[in-house]
């Protein structure tokens, strides 16, 4: 594929970066409006350019890497050189009602979110569209479980996506930053205490994929009576470890829905 990505931030450069190494035969582009700080995409094969339009005639998909409040301003300067092209949204809270409105119900759209793992080929992408045009969001759907997996979604839950997706990177981060933390407090050097703790949840994660368990289940493989890791559990608990990540993701979802 031919992909155009407009938005060369954090989420543009990391979905470059994963097609150019993770996904096989496909030109992409990335457009900001300074470039000085992506120009090294071009050593990928990426092309980079600071003009919205750069390659997007040949484009066979459009990606959408930019803040809501730009939506206006890039589609007035890209529509009237496009035609036929599938538009993918990765605009936080913009639905594919309005973006079918803004484009005058004249082009396929999809709706997707990664998260920026897509660089490290690891990303949780959910992906709507509306089911005529499924056959436009087919290639789009394999070119992103290049990228991790990509779950088609209800668009409804589009905006909980971005939460548990997307949100939940830092979420996960935060949590090996604590873990690397008490790592430091019991004897580790601050190296070693991170890479430990990052390893581990590697690892825990991919027994979940693999096995496709409840994480009670591996959990309980772990923890023996009057053992160790039950009692830090229940510490953990009693101090509303599972109740405040469940809460700060609502709260999150709360911001978006506005």
């Amino acid at each position: 594929m031919k992909v155009h990505i407009i938005g060369g931030g954090n989420l543009g450069v990391s979905i470059a970066l994963g097609i150019a190494k993770f996904s096989k035969n496909n030109q992409v582009t990335v457009t900001r409006r300074n470039t000085g700080s992506i120009q090294y995409l071009s050593e990928y094969g990426i092309t980079v350019s600071n003009d919205n339009k750069h390659n997007i005639q040949e484009a066979d998909v459009v990606i959408l890497t930019i803040k809501p409040y730009q939506v206006d301003t890039v589609l007035a300067e890209i529509l009237p050189v496009i035609q036929n092209k599938t538009i993918a949204s990765a605009v936080s809270g913009l639905s594919l009602e309005v973006l079918q409105t803004k484009t005058n119900y004249e082009y396929p759209v999809v709706r997707i979110m990664p998260n920026i793992a897509a660089q490290f080929g690891e990303s949780a992408t959910c992906i709507s569209f509306p089911e005529k045009y499924a056959a436009n969001a087919t290639p789009i759907v394999d070119l992103f479980q290049d990228l991790g997996t990509a779950p088609v979604i209800d668009e409804k839950l589009m905006d909980a996506a971005t939460v548990l997706g997307a949100c939940g990177t830092a979420y996960a981060l935060r949590y090996i930053r604590a873990s690397m933390q008490a790592g430091i407090e019991i004897g580790f050097d601050s190296n070693t205490a991170l890479a430990i703790a990052a390893q581990t949840v590697k690892g825990a994660a991919k027994m979940l994929l693999e096995e496709r368990v409840h994480p009670e289940q591996l959990i309980d493989r772990v923890t023996t009576p009057q053992g160790c890791t039950i009692v830090g559990l229940n510490e953990m608990e009693h101090n509303g470890f599972s109740s405040s990540l469940i809460k700060g993701i609502k709260t999150s979802l709360k911001q978006i829905k506005g």
